[in-house]
């Protein structure tokens, strides 16, 4: 599983011109679900999202988490982060989880998240989105539950 963390003042998404999830300040997660992801995978990627230090303290260092300032967080699923464009010209997404079974792992990601002391929004899965934020920083961090550096 991978994730595209961001550190927001504000984010927006919209389907068809309507707001489907809205936050202030917090995090925007892109997300996106690998064909072999499990549980595990998922409960890593929320559990280092939420607990990243990347908020400032009282004297400007990056050194709280989103469960320490109480930030809000909005999660978009984004099957584009498995894009293969190591041939050609066109990205393969041949790794990434077919949308059925990804669906299914994206609203559990989402149940496990909502049991959380925040405020969680999302996305709607498979559809066309815009996706507005202000990004504070900018803070921009990747993670990925199977990469080893």
């Amino acid at each position: 599983m991978r994730g595209v963390v961001q550190r927001v003042s504000g984010a927006d998404v919209r389907v068809d011109g309507e707001s489907v999830g809205r936050i202030g300040p917090g995090i925007l997660l892109l997300l996106g679900i690998a064909a072999d992801d499990t549980p595990a995978d998922a409960d890593y990627i929320l559990k280092k999202t939420i607990e990243l230090r990347i908020f400032p303290d009282s004297e400007g260092k990056m050194n709280r988490s989103l469960l320490d300032t109480g930030g809000e967080l909005l999660v978009v699923s984004q099957f584009t982060l498995y894009g293969d464009c190591r041939k050609g010209r066109r990205p393969s997404y041949s790794h990434a989880m077919e949308p059925r079974a990804a669906e299914s792992m994206y609203e559990e990601f989402m149940k496990r998240a909502r049991q959380l002391p925040l405020r969680v929004q999302g996305g709607e899965f498979q559809a066309m989105m815009d996706v507005r934020l202000v990004n504070d920083g900018p803070v921009t961090l990747l993670l990925d539950s199977r990469k080893v550096f």
